[in-house]
């Protein structure tokens, strides 16, 4: 060993101690900060199929490739980060000799040739992420502010990286570029020196090998140590900057994201959409019973009332904005960004850490509990406008690509202000007591349930304990008392009954499914009115539901499971697109004019029915899609009980979606729920366009029908 390699292996061994130990202890008061969060005992069980989870969404980067080529670009960065290990290994031997390489494999062509092509399309990869992050940077695409801003601000740009810490995204990628450099040149170098016998072992190096034709073989190989001796400051210096700052997501995503998506809700890997997270008490799903508010936190209110889990999305969020990029709220000039909430929440948890690991080691040591003032969440972290202007339409979560919950997390932080602090918009008031004294958020007489069916030339049968009925037609609080849904109530009845299925109703018997009660984050409301249909739906003996509210759909088929109720819950798209299939409901007349169809945030994202709306209307109509459809349709604004609160901030959220459909040229709107109608219905008339119809699937397919028997009729001779 020379002089040179002498000093280079003490730097790098020392440095390389150092940085192992701070990142280690930085990892273990991570840990040991993630486990002061509250008890989550839904998260146990299943570890298998939490294991393929999360193998398959990590290395097939199933999450990251629904954004295509740039999904694809990290899928190499994440596999040529892995391959720096190896190669970082190597460097070592190269601090200590410039001829050794890696043991076994150091000179195996197989291993020469992957590890060039993966470097070289890392190299690639981190450089096509560096110019989409330069392109999108906010400053380049501002946009003018939306209505009246809340003291929470509004966006200022379209970018998703606005309100990101650039610096962290932009000191990543020029350490893995400079990582990347470092071991092209090495290898370039030993190509030059003939360490590396065959040229197509190292097709790229061998390329740019002449440009050290004119060194000395001493200055190459003191070259070789120096840029290893690079290699490793560079790359521990990473770790070290995660060490001195534990709440750079974007660099400790690698190490978290494994555990957060183990741990996501679904453990076979569906996104935690449908059924609303409930409310845990020491880690379970609330019992109000036994409940007590005055010991048990409803809801959060304090950084530690959020779950373990939690606090784990917190610390593994990126930055990345694909979330904020989705979100309606944000889109309209709200003061809600997916993005900024949860690393307004993380960077309160580190603020915090020191006091909150104080406090857990003096009441671990049993000693006198050391005294810290809790921090309210609402108000002096998170602005009340934040949470309410969410629609939890999920488009945060469907993006997110290393599964944060941003929903779960916004219904737990309002669940505190309505149940506990009685803090909620003035208007939602009315809807609530609706719901307590009359069973639906208009406050109609229960015993008008079946008024919609009165103009119907046939009797709707009732559902009662042993009838003979197929499906329960589940008609929904918007079905039978709002004008317009009672139209689609009555052609999903007349087709169903032409078609001869067995089906009844419950009548005066339902009751609102309790959806915006629970979404308000009123979830003793919720359960108050769940536990009643239970009862009801079991005391009918339904099975078999039909809805065509994907509201109703949703609690009813994923949230009642949890009271007892097990049903089979289809959307009346869904069973009419059957009965069209069959040849039980015909004739089709086609459809006139250009269509478009919106897909409704809780029928599309929560419950995966994409297909079957679309199949129905094709048996009778093209469809012009929106920009934004399927798995990243633009929100109509009334989910997340919004339906029943005034939008005083940016710009409407229905207006937004009704411009995106009239901008198709499309002369119908199709939809396939009632609160979509209504919000479409008021957006395309508040853009002046009065002769674009917004209308039910199964209002147009039985005026399709309609239509042809008119013709018919026409046709008949006299």
């Amino acid at each position: 060993m020379g002089v040179v390699q002498i000093v280079t292996a003490v730097i790098a061994f020392a440095y390389t101690a150092l940085a192992i130990w701070l990142f280690v202890r930085a990892g273990l008061g991570m840990l040991a900060l993630v486990r002061l969060g509250a008890p989550d005992l839904t998260r146990k069980g299943d570890r298998g199929t939490r294991v393929k989870t999360m193998l398959r969404e990590s290395l097939g980067h199933t999450r990251m490739l629904q954004w295509h080529w740039v999904g694809a670009a990290h899928w190499a960065v994440f596999f040529g980060f892995f391959l720096l290990f190896p190669a970082l290994a190597q460097s070592y031997f190269e601090v200590l000799n410039p001829h050794w390489s890696l043991p076994v494999v150091g000179h195996w062509s197989l291993w020469l040739l992957g590890s060039e092509i993966l470097t070289v399309l890392t190299g690639l990869a981190i450089l096509g992420l560096f110019l989409v992050r330069i392109f999108r940077q906010p400053r380049a695409h501002q946009v003018p502010p939306q209505g009246t801003a809340s003291d929470a601000g509004q966006r200022r740009s379209s970018s998703r990286f606005e309100g990101s810490r650039q610096w962290m995204a932009f000191y990543i990628e020029a350490t893995i570029f400079t990582i990347v450099l470092s071991h092209m040149t090495i290898r370039t170098i030993k190509v030059a020196l003939g360490d590396i016998g065959h040229e197509w072992t190292s097709p790229v190096s061998s390329l740019f090998a002449g440009v050290w034709s004119g060194a000395s073989e001493d200055a190459l190989l003191t070259a070789i140590t120096l840029v290893a001796l690079l290699d490793i400051l560079v790359s521990w210096t990473f770790f070290l900057m995660l060490a001195l700052h534990p709440s750079m997501g974007i660099g400790w995503h690698r190490v978290t994201a494994f555990f957060n998506i183990y741990f996501k809700r679904n453990a076979g890997g569906a996104v935690s959409l449908g059924a609303a997270k409930p409310m845990l008490v020491k880690g379970e799903p609330a019992d109000f019973e036994t409940a007590d508010p005055e010991t048990d936190p409803f809801g959060v209110s304090v950084i530690t009332d959020f779950s373990w889990k939690g606090l784990l999305d917190f610390s593994t969020c990126t930055e990345c904005g694909r979330c904020q990029s989705q979100c309606p709220a944000w889109n309209t000039g709200k003061p809600l960004s997916p993005k900024k909430l949860i690393t307004d929440l993380r960077d309160h948890l580190y603020e915090q850490a020191p006091y909150l690991k104080a406090a857990a080691l003096a009441k671990e040591r049993g000693g006198d509990t050391m005294e810290i003032e809790p921090i309210s969440i609402i108000g002096s972290v998170i602005d009340p406008d934040v949470l309410w202007s969410c629609t939890t339409c999920g488009a945060c979560v469907e993006q997110c690509p290393v599964d944060i919950e941003h929903v779960d997390h916004i219904l737990d932080l309002r669940r505190n202000m309505v149940m506990m602090e009685s803090d909620f918009p003035e208007e939602a008031q009315t809807m609530l007591r609706n719901l307590e004294n009359k069973g639906n958020p208009w406050g109609e007489n229960p015993a008008h349930r079946l008024k919609w069916a009165e103009p119907l030339d046939f009797e709707v049968p009732i559902a009662e304990a042993g009838g003979d009925f197929e499906y329960l037609y589940w008609v929904g609080c918007a079905g039978a008392y709002d004008p317009k849904a009672q139209k689609t109530s009555r052609a999903v009845a007349t087709l169903l009954h032409d078609a001869g299925v067995k089906y009844a109703v419950l009548g005066e018997a339902e009751t609102c499914t309790g959806d915006s009660a629970r979404r308000i984050g009123h979830e003793f409301m919720y359960q108050m009115l769940a536990e009643q249909n239970v009862e009801t739906l079991n005391g009918v003996g339904a099975v078999k539901i039909v809805a065509t509210c994907p509201h109703c759909l949703n609690t009813v088929g994923n949230e009642y499971k949890d009271l007892g109720g097990n049903y089979e819950v289809v959307h009346h798209t869904e069973l009419l697109g059957d009965l069209v299939q069959a040849g039980k409901i015909t004739p089709v007349e086609q459809h006139e004019g250009k269509l478009t169809y919106h897909d409704p945030c809780y029928l599309g994202r929560h419950n995966r029915i994409f297909t079957p709306p679309r199949e129905l209307l094709g048996t009778f109509s093209e469809i012009t899609e929106m920009p934004r459809n399927e798995e990243r349709s633009f929100c109509c604004g009334a989910g997340g009980a919004r339906m029943w609160l005034e939008e005083p901030i940016g710009k409407r959220v229905n207006r937004e979606r009704a411009d995106e459909a009239v901008a198709t040229g499309a002369n119908t709107v199709a939809v396939g729920c009632p609160f979509c109608s209504t919000m479409l219905r008021d957006g395309v008339a508040d853009a002046g366009r009065e002769d674009v119809e917004v209308i039910d699937i199964a209002q147009l397919l039985a005026r399709s029908r309609e239509v042809k028997a008119e013709k018919a009729g026409t046709a008949a001779p006299e």
